[in-house]
Order: C-alpha cells, then sequence, then structure tokens
C-alpha cells in the first residue's frame, strides 16, 4: 500500500535514518560476511573472524579480496532490478530499496579508486606483486572513476524517477545529507569495537566510507536532464516498523557484529 504524506509536510528525519541505517548495515554485511567470509570458507579457510569493519583469516587469497566489492556490485544490481519492479510499494520501501543501490554500488565502485590512490585495501592487496605495480594502481584509477561516475548517474536517475527531486529541489538534501551521515556515523560506532584495532577504523573504515559515499551529496549535479518522474511527490512519513527494526538492528551490529564473532568449520 502506498503511504503519503499530509500537503506540506516534510519527508520525516527518524525514519529516513532509520531506512538509511538498515541499508547501511545490509551493504557492510554484504562486503565483510559474504563477499570475504563465505567466499574464504568456500575456497578453504577453516574459522576466521567477522566484524563490521573486516574479516580476519590465516587463509588468504586475491579471490576472497576481491569478494567483497564484487559481492557489492551484484548486490546493488540486484537491488536495482527489485526497485524498477517495486511499482506498488510505499515510498519508505522504494527509499530502502534506492538507498541499498547506492550504498552497495558506492561501496564496490569506490574501493577500486581508493585502493588505487592509497595503495592500501582490498584492491591493493589483488594487485599486490603485480609488474608494473604503477600501472596496475593507475589501472585502478582508470576503472574507478568510470564506474563510480556510472554509480552515480544511476543513483541520480533513481532519485529523479522515484521520487520527483529535481537536481534543485530543497527536498533532496535531506534525502541525501541525513543517510549520509547516519553511515558514517555508523561505521564509525561500531567500529570502535572490532577485534582488529582502533587504527582500522581511522586507516580504512571511516576513510573508506565517507570517501565512497560521498557521491550522495553531489550526484544532484550529474543527473541526465530528461528524466521523467515515474512516480508522484510523495514524503516518507514516520514510520514505527521502519524505526524498530532499524533500532534492534543497529544494536545487534554494534554490540555483537562489531565486537567481532569468530565463524569455525572445525569440529
Amino acid at each position: 500500500m502506498i503511504t503519503s504524506a499530509p500537503a506540506g509536510a516534510k519527508d520525516d528525519t527518524v525514519t529516513v535514518c532509520a531506512i538509511s541505517l538498515l541499508a547501511a548495515m545490509i551493504a557492510d554485511v554484504v562486503h565483510e560476511a559474504i563477499g570475504h567470509g563465505a567466499l574464504a570458507l568456500l575456497l578453504g579457510a577453516k574459522s576466521g573472524v567477522l566484524s563490521t569493519v573486516a574479516w580476519s583469516s590465516t587463509f588468504d587469497s586475491r579471490l576472497v579480496a576481491a569478494g567483497g566489492t564484487l559481492a557489492n556490485l551484484a548486490a546493488g544490481a540486484v537491488f536495482w532490478f527489485v526497485l524498477r519492479k517495486a511499482k506498488n510499494s510505499s515510498s519508505e520501501t522504494r527509499f530502502f530499496l534506492l538507498m541499498s543501490v547506492a550504498f552497495n554500488l558506492f561501496d564496490g565502485t569506490g574501493y577500486f579508486f581508493f585502493s588505487g590512490v592509497t595503495n592500501f585495501g582490498d584492491w591493493a592487496r589483488v594487485i599486490a606483486e603485480t609488474h608494473p605495480h604503477w600501472l596496475w594502481r593507475s589501472a585502478l584509477l582508470v576503472v574507478g572513476i568510470a564506474a563510480y561516475y556510472g554509480a552515480v548517474l544511476l543513483v541520480g536517475i533513481g532519485f529523479a524517477r522515484e521520487f520527483g527531486v529535481s537536481p534543485d529541489d530543497a527536498r533532496l538534501s535531506r534525502l541525501t545529507v541525513l543517510p549520509y551521515v547516519s553511515a558514517i556515523v555508523l561505521v564509525g560506532v561500531s567500529g570502535l569495537f572490532n577485534p582488529v584495532g582502533i587504527f582500522l577504523v581511522w586507516q580504512s573504515a571511516l576513510p573508506a566510507t565517507a570517501g565512497a559515499y560521498c557521491g550522495l551529496l553531489w550526484f544532484r549535479h550529474y543527473v541526465p536532464k530528461g528524466v521523467a518522474p515515474e512516480r508522484r511527490a510523495q514524503n516518507l512519513v514516520r514510520s514505527p516498523a521502519w524505526i524498530s527494526v532499524a533500532v534492534v538492528s543497529s544494536l545487534v551490529f554494534i554490540g555483537v557484529l562489531g565486537r567481532g564473532i569468530t565463524i569455525s568449520l572445525q569440529k
């Protein structure tokens, strides 16, 4: 059932943040748990420690290092497909799907550029010991810029189609800045408890998150002209269900996964 807000109402801040937190948590779990952890276990790892900022195991490979990014890209494509099929879903559900697209695609495409610039992180491990190394790093930069730009265009098209907002619409700030800040706070707080060490939060988790999701702050300038809205403008209304799920999930995400859980296939 499609919900709508009274005339003149604004998007509910708490609901926007709650939905954003859920989408950010899913993107994180897709990256660390599925892309790194599950793939490592399938390829031969006997055990490992999974947290919100890392998968740690004695087993490693280039495929496992690349797995987080590849999982995010696949998830982003799936969420986009579901969004395009969600014709009669509520504005809250469509916002969740669109933010899941954004977080997963920005995570996936942004990592190429991040590792190319810093020579740190997943894709730095993928291209380690390759020759000439400078050429591989340059390739990461080029691929990262092109792929990230593509993700920016897709997210911009999504906002224009699904929410009928134009680049100069003041409403767009609420629907993008709040998710950006919510995701950074979530990763920062959960990362404080990670078993690897606080340095990983400052060196990788926060910079990667802040950098990857920054597209939310400026994609409005790159929305292709002529993209027609496919939905009438609807505000996101206060949703106790979305808020409750987000609160419970955040507590588990921070208090359990943030501290790290050991996964073992050994008897």
